[in-house]
């Protein structure tokens, strides 16, 4: 009992080191071949937008608008993805109880 008890907090102390790596960890997701990058944190917070100037235009403002938000998209799938992988790898692989996630 006592193991599974010490292994418990190893994973849960392991759990928390990688809260603070997705934290630090930066994915770009980009949209419009490129035209549009989203910069987000691993936990999925937006860090910087780039958008191109020849889409500074008031004509293309939806095209714009509509391109944010696909790199929005792009970037958080890709956070998350980076975040299942890293789960996967503290975990080796094995399912986390409700609570213990990220």
């Amino acid at each position: 009992m006592f193991d599974i008890m010490k292994q418990a907090q190893q994973l849960q102390s392991r759990m928390q080191d990688l809260q603070t790596e997705l934290e630090s960890a930066e994915v770009e997701g980009r949209a419009g071949g490129g035209l549009v990058a989203v910069t987000m944190s691993g936990k999925g917070e937006v860090k910087k937008v780039a958008i191109d100037p020849s889409l500074m235009k008031e004509e293309e403002r939806e095209v714009l608008e509509d391109l944010v938000v696909a790199a929005c998209a792009d970037a958080k799938a890709k956070a998350e993805a980076l975040a299942a992988e890293k789960m996967k790898a503290v975990t080796g692989g094995l399912p986390i109880p409700p609570g213990l996630g990220l």
